[in-house]
């Protein structure tokens, strides 16, 4: 039985439409959201596989984007034996936008020892300025600034930051428009490279903008024109066999990253006002997930997937302090910085979150789901053939400190749809087995953590394995065949290499090891770079 909302569950700042639950939503199980379709399956889409989306779609992970080759799109797409997938790259001398935190890591091991230090606080400091700056002028006046040459859109549409509004309005001219009319910004200390998802999201789009009519392209538009060439021996029919969507998280995390609640308000729709805005109120969500609905349906597509709104709370970034308000209770008094100590954290000086204000959070975000839930369900009434990927249910089930470490805590449907999440056997063999929680090395290795990468939001690469995983079984279920590298049917249960997985992983297979206290290197680093606060100013 679900329990009662009382009155110190509420935040008084929390809008009216916020409607606050006292256990997190149920899970759907079923993608089909239990109603038959029947799908036309006749010819051969020309693009087997495409993908909108946000951070989680384009690969991000460590503070950066740059593993794009194993975002899990990518990953479907080796499963699925075709290697015709375009997707942008980023091949930096720092590895990626904006900055990656595992290489700045490794680099800092390098040249300052195994801990920071008075006797070499100015060597870091010197050596940590220079690195950036040499970040800053690849990609705002070297070979960064100049885009690869493509002329076909890429099936990897999705873009690190971006939210509703963006995928409906954004395109490559609007990116080189914000670059070209605003100052550079020098700041001796505290350089990360200007415009940084501009300059990403170029990377993504240009090859979107026609060159017979000079059109830029948003990301839905981009995949209208893909569903548009239509299969390989009918160009009227459906162009795309499979279209997945990951979008959403944005709507909300600002409120984690910032350690601030700013709900949504007039001009929630216009991108040069809502940056204001750190969590979008359920009534704002729906009106822009509405208008993202009627685009999609436009598009050519065979199968398209809807990922829910995972529980932006859950992710590391955001560390409960000192114990639970309750036994049953699945929230702490506090969240803050991770590397901010029980014992040290003082509420006056320290960003943080109260846990009214976190359930509030994850309540909005449940009712985001519901409207992503009924438009999947209204879609397959329809008869379309669309489904769901209970993103958010999968998360919730990984979640540590939360759930896995307080049975009491647990929702009422815990047991009912098989409780913790059974990892694949690979990473189950692991020593630790990967969780939720921050990630911590020391000299002998990984300590804890595993799932999610150096920034504490973003998956490693065998968290993006579980997600392309899961979308790869919703796609069997949709009739998607997979091929191996030899052009052959593969029968039965698709399942990834996880084993392979784990060797692509640094932070796994290779974590480091210098720092004897990673959580102190990087509070060194964002005390004096301002790290996180450069990073989350403009770009979620």
């Amino acid at each position: 039985m679900a329990k009662p909302v009382t009155d110190d569950m509420r935040d008084l700042k929390t809008p009216d439409d916020v409607i606050i639950r006292a256990e997190a939503r149920k899970p759907e199980t079923d993608p089909t959201l239990g109603i038959g379709v029947q799908v036309n399956g006749e010819g051969t889409p020309r693009h087997r596989l495409v993908t909108i989306g946000d951070s989680l779609t384009q690969g991000f992970q460590s503070g950066a984007i740059f593993n794009t080759q194993i975002s899990f799109p990518a990953l479907i797409a080796r499963e699925m034996g075709w290697t015709e997938f375009r997707y942008p790259t980023y091949n930096t001398p720092g590895d990626g936008l904006p900055l990656n935190l595992e290489r700045l890591v490794r680099e800092l091991e390098q040249k300052v020892g195994d801990r920071i230090d008075v006797w070499n606080f100015i060597p870091t400091l010197l050596f940590l300025r220079n690195y950036l700056d040499k970040l800053e002028d690849y990609w705002e006046r070297g070979e960064g600034a100049i885009l690869p040459s493509q002329k076909e859109i890429n099936h990897n549409l999705g873009v690190y930051g971006w939210d509703l509004r963006n995928i409906l309005s954004r395109n490559a001219r609007s990116c080189q428009e914000l670059i070209s009319r605003k100052i550079p910004r020098e700041d001796v200390f505290r350089q990360l490279v200007d415009y940084h998802n501009e300059r990403a999201a170029l990377r993504v789009l240009n090859s979107s903008v026609r060159s017979q009519t000079g059109e830029a392209l948003t990301p839905l538009q981009a995949a209208t024109a893909l569903g548009a060439e239509g299969t390989q021996e009918n160009g009227d029919a459906d162009g795309i066999e499979t279209l997945i969507l990951t979008i959403g998280s944005n709507n909300a995390l600002g409120s984690l990253l910032t350690f601030k609640i700013a709900w949504s308000d007039e001009g929630y729709d216009d991108m040069e006002i809502n940056d204001r805005y750190t969590i979008w109120r359920p009534i704002h969500f729906k009106a822009e997930l509405d208008k993202v609905v009627a685009e999609v349906k436009q598009i050519r597509a065979r199968h398209v997937i809807w990922a829910t709104v995972p529980h932006v709370t859950i992710a590391p970034f955001a560390r409960g302090v000192d114990t639970k308000i309750r036994k049953d209770s699945r929230y702490f008094p506090y969240y803050t910085l991770p590397w901010v100590s029980d014992a040290g954290f003082n509420q006056d000086r320290h960003p943080n979150l109260t846990a009214p204000e976190v359930r509030a959070i994850d309540s909005a975000i449940d009712q985001y789901n519901d409207c992503i839930i009924d438009a999947v369900r209204q879609a397959r009434t329809e008869g379309r053939d669309w489904y769901l990927f209970d993103l958010a249910g999968l998360l919730d089930r990984l979640a540590q400190r939360r759930y896995i470490e307080s049975p009491r805590a647990r929702p009422s449907w815990w047991k009912e749809i098989g409780g913790e999440y059974q990892l694949p056997s690979q990473l189950q063999k692991l020593d630790p087995k990967p969780d939720s929680r921050f990630s911590i090395f020391d000299a002998t290795g990984r300590k804890q953590g595993g799932l999610f990468s150096l920034d504490g939001i973003h998956p490693t690469t065998i968290g993006y394995g579980i997600m392309a995983q899961e979308l790869i079984a919703i796609m069997q279920t949709a009739g998607v065949e997979f091929y191996d590298d030899r052009g052959n049917l593969r029968q039965g249960k698709v399942e990834i290499d996880f084993q392979q997985l784990i060797a692509q992983d640094t932070l796994i297979s290779n974590p480091p090891k210098a720092f004897e206290n990673y959580f102190q290197a990087i509070s060194w680093i964002d005390r004096y770079l301002s790290v996180f606060g450069n990073l989350l100013k403009s770009n979620y």
